[in-house]
């Protein structure tokens, strides 16, 4: 087997065609994304990350996403077992990555990051939760009311209010500009669904949606620290899962840590189980 690598700042049209389709297999072999969707975004518009290409018999047989806290790899499902993935690890440690995820929590996964050395640091679950059970009408605090999000309009204020809400969390308390814009020209995009709880033209919290191959998400929810303890982070969530609903939605999901016991006992009393984990190495 004649096996290559190369690194890349940038995608060319062909390579970002080449990994989505490598990609692609692997989630419908695997039954899960091997690449969130962060990387995912990366692929297509570019960023401060590298990646690294595999390439066996000329033809791609491995894909890595390399940022130093968030690395992210996969193999064709028809190239597993002959050490691509190591080769994968390895060429990611190289180039300075410390954290590996590992989505689906894959026994194989976890069997290569003892090899090379990594412990299990972190878990994000995945839970849902079928959209026909009932569920209480939320109840907004005193003063608040919800509105949709204004496109050209809300950006900033939303940066901010996303920021203090998520100041000790790893990932989503550092989105940027870039990171919104993305996003809203993604094809599942809807302002109507981005939920904006509003008191006195303030922006007090928000939860965002998101509707993707026919499943809702509660993709992220947020409290202005002002406003933490009046229950208005469980009228918010409900909201969003009312819309969901009254889209015709079977099903939402939701992803958390592990150790955010609050928000897992919060979701698991509006009836979410657990259904998945991905895992962080280090």
């Amino acid at each position: 087997m004649d096996v290559s690598t190369e690194i890349r700042s940038v995608l060319t049209p062909d390579e970002q065609t080449a990994a989505l389709a490598l990609i692609e297999a692997a989630a419908r072999a695997d039954g899960v994304g091997p690449i969130s969707e962060h990387g995912m975004l990366w692929i297509r518009y570019g960023g401060p990350a590298r990646a690294l290409l595999v390439y066996a018999d000329g033809e791609l047989a491995g894909y890595a996403h390399v940022e130093p806290d968030g690395t992210e790899f996969v193999v064709h499902p028809g190239r597993r077992g002959q050490g691509l993935g190591r080769r994968l690890l390895d060429g990611a440690l190289e180039l300075g990555a410390k954290k590996i995820w590992a989505h689906g929590d894959h026994p194989a996964a976890a069997a290569l990051a003892r090899a090379a050395g990594l412990d299990r640091v972190r878990a994000l679950w995945q839970m849902r939760r079928p959209l026909a059970e009932p569920f209480p009408e939320p109840r907004l605090p005193e003063g608040v009311r919800l509105r949709a999000f204004v496109p050209g309009a809300d950006e900033e204020e939303w940066l901010g209010v996303n920021s203090r809400a998520f100041a000790t969390h790893p990932e989503q308390g550092k989105w940027t500009r870039s990171d919104i814009d993305q996003r809203e020209a993604e094809a599942w995009f809807d302002p109507a669904g981005f939920l904006i709880a509003d008191r006195g033209g303030r922006m007090a919290g928000f939860h965002w949606t998101k509707v993707e191959d026919g499943v809702g998400e509660v993709y992220v929810v947020g409290v202005d620290p002002s406003e933490q303890g009046t229950g208005l982070g469980r009228a918010l969530t409900l909201a969003g899962l009312a819309h969901l609903r009254d889209r015709g939605l079977e099903l939402v999901t939701l992803y958390v840590d592990e150790e955010n016991r609050p928000a897992v006992k919060l979701y698991e009393s509006l009836g979410f189980e657990h259904f998945g984990t991905d895992v962080m190495y280090a």
